[in-house]
C-alpha cells in the first residue's frame, strides 16, 4: 500500500489544484472540498506521487489509469449528488472518485473487474476512512441486486450505454457516462423520466481508458 504521509506540503499542492480546477468551471463546493481534502498520491504508484496534484490522468496497476482531478470534479458535479444518495460506480479503479463520492456523503456501491484494483481500492479506503461497499464484477450488469440508484457514474469509456445500467437508475436519476470511441467519449448525462423515457445531454469529449466486459483475474 501507498504510504500513508499527508504532509503540509501535500496540502498546499491540493489548495492550488482546486484553484485550478475551480478556475476551469467547478463550482460545486462540496466536490472542491472534497478534491482538496483528500490525499490523491496515496492512491497513486509512488513512481508518480510528484504528479498527483497536476491536474493530469495518470498511469495505475494492469494498463488503467486514474483520471485527471478536473474530470473527476466534472462527472461528480454533474451527479447533483446529494447527501445520503445511493450511488453505484463501474469502474473502482484506485478509489479515488470513490473516496469523493463517500466524502461528500453518499451511500455508494463500486464495482472493478480487474481484480489487481479491487484488492488495491478495498485495502486503502478503509484506512482514510472511507467505506464504500465493493464488488468485484462485470461493471456492464451494474448491480441489479442493490439497485435501484438514485445516481450511477461510469469512470471508463463505453462504447454504447449498457441497457442494464439504465434500468437501475431511479425514476428522476442521473447517470453520467462518457460514450464512444478508444480515442474519444461523449460525456453523456442520463436522467430518468419515467419507466420507459430517458432525457440524454452531451457535454463535451474527454478521454477515458474503454470500459470492458467480463472478469480479469
Amino acid at each position: 500500500m501507498a504510504q500513508i504521509e499527508d504532509s503540509f506540503m501535500h496540502k498546499g499542492m491540493r489548495r492550488k489544484l482546486v484553484e485550478e480546477i475551480r478556475s476551469k468551471g467547478i463550482s460545486d463546493e462540496q466536490v472542491l472540498d472534497a478534491i482538496g481534502a483528500i490525499p490523491r498520491h496515496l492512491f497513486m504508484d509512488n513512481t508518480f506521487v510528484q504528479f498527483a496534484y497536476v491536474d493530469k490522468a495518470f498511469p495505475i496497476a494492469v494498463g488503467q489509469t486514474i483520471s485527471q482531478p478536473y474530470t473527476v470534479a466534472f462527472q461528480t458535479q454533474a451527479l447533483e449528488l446529494k447527501k445520503y444518495d445511493k450511488v453505484l460506480e463501474v469502474g473502482t479503479g484506485s478509489g479515488y472518485q470513490a473516496a469523493v463520492l463517500c466524502r461528500m456523503g453518499a451511500s455508494v456501491y463500486t464495482i472493478e473487474r480487474q481484480k489487481a484494483l479491487y484488492d488495491f481500492a478495498r485495502n486503502l479506503l478503509p484506512g482514510l476512512g472511507y467505506r464504500p461497499h465493493f464488488f468485484y464484477g462485470d461493471g456492464y450488469l451494474g448491480l441489479p441486486t442493490y439497485g435501484p440508484f438514485d445516481k450511477i457514474i461510469v469512470t471508463a469509456g463505453a462504447s454504447f450505454i449498457p441497457e442494464p445500467l439504465k434500468q437501475q437508475l431511479k425514476i428522476g436519476g442521473i447517470m453520467v457516462i462518457p460514450v464512444g470511441e478508444r480515442d474519444l467519449q461523449i460525456m453523456k448525462i442520463i436522467t430518468r423520466l419515467s419507466e420507459t423515457e430517458y432525457r440524454e445531454e452531451d457535454k463535451g469529449g474527454f478521454i477515458f481508458v474503454p470500459l470492458l466486459t467480463g472478469l480479469s483475474d
